[in-house]
């Protein structure tokens, strides 16, 4: 399985971790570029494949490589959740040497007619996790994904404590930034999101993001609030999922963050703007009420685009529809 974006190999292992648990006897290999290999850790039977993307796997040829890599495990399946043109490459090359093989479909048509401008037809389609529990069933293995199980809490180490404090708050993480901009609420009405929880000194607001650019928002957005805290930048990755597995809710726009906090199971509530839950990424196990969306009767064509990369003309202030008070009462209401 070759995997890319962030929240593409997050949506993974719910799907996974479901796949161990009703087939103990059957080992997964995940193949992945090494960046990700804590997503996968304490899975069961699973182990883990670094894709070297910049030397030995890289073009063509590297995909052979990676083939006569991966077959030497004594692969009897491959299961591609990705359906990009290098996991197409290999999953053809097992197909030739006679192993089972499934590739995920993405829906593309579904989505086209739920994105397009006209006769637009807005409907639920199937999710991510459906259609990556489709290509397990087409190698032989149907999965059940209703009864979820999650990893514990993380133990966290005295390097969190000492940056977020030893207190028994209610943990908020918000995570304000994603890829596109038509999927970034506001940067004004988040920060009205922000100092309406700080008004309540038993939550501690931890704020996630990354690189210098974004560092530099949050640090300016928490400056002035005792109990809201920057952490980007401040511990690694893999701290970073330990904490995340503590946290009481999770605020996110479409994104990444929002998927890993699902993966370990955390609330989430997501705000969306120029795309919409429907196309399937609403993060695992949550509920559509904590999707909170862009007003349809002002913003009719919404959503305008699966991923976000598509801009409107017209459609610039969608989010500013989904008033900061909402956002507010969500976080709130999943506190209690």
């Amino acid at each position: 399985m070759r995997l890319s974006a962030m929240g593409d190999v997050a949506m993974t292992v719910p799907v996974l971790r479901a796949f161990v648990k009703q087939y103990p006897k059957v080992k997964l290999t995940i193949i992945s570029r090494p960046f990700f290999k804590p997503f996968f850790d304490g899975i069961p039977n699973l182990e883990f494949f670094a894709f070297d993307e910049k030397e030995r796997h890289k073009g063509f040829l590297g995909l052979l490589r990676l083939f006569q890599d991966v077959k030497k495990l004594k692969i009897d399946a491959f299961a591609d959740l990705h359906n990009v043109l290098r996991s197409k490459i290999v999953s053809l090359l097992f197909a030739l040497s006679g192993k089972k093989r499934a590739t995920v479909d993405k829906g593309r048509e579904g989505k086209k007619e739920l994105t397009r401008e006209e006769n637009k037809i807005f409907k639920q389609l199937p999710t991510m996790f459906e259609r990556h529990a489709k290509v397990f069933e087409e190698i032989g293995f149907p999965l059940d994904l209703s009864k979820p199980t999650f990893p514990e809490k993380a133990v966290l180490s005295s390097d969190i404590l000492d940056i977020i404090g030893n207190e028994s708050s209610k943990l908020i993480g918000i995570a304000p930034f994603a890829q596109y901009d038509s999927k970034v609420y506001p940067l004004d009405l988040m920060k009205e999101v922000i100092a309406k929880l700080a008004e309540n000194s038993s939550y501690r607001i931890l704020l996630f993001g990354g690189g210098k650019k974004e560092i530099e928002i949050l640090d300016s957005i928490s400056e002035p609030f005792e109990n809201v805290i920057n952490m980007a930048g401040k511990i690694k990755f893999q701290q970073e999922l330990q904490l995340i597995s503590n946290l009481d809710v999770m605020l996110s726009m479409d994104s990444g963050n929002a998927h890993i906090a699902a993966m370990l199971g955390v609330k989430v509530i997501t705000v969306w703007g120029a795309t919409h839950p429907y196309a399937g990424f609403l993060p695992f196990n949550q509920s559509l009420e904590n999707a909170l969306t862009a007003d349809r009767n002002q913003y009719p064509k919404l959503p305008t685009s699966v991923y976000g990369n598509k801009i409107v003309e017209g459609y610039e202030d969608a989010m500013r529809t989904i008033l900061p008070q909402q956002v507010v009462d969500k976080v709130v209401e999943q506190l209690s």
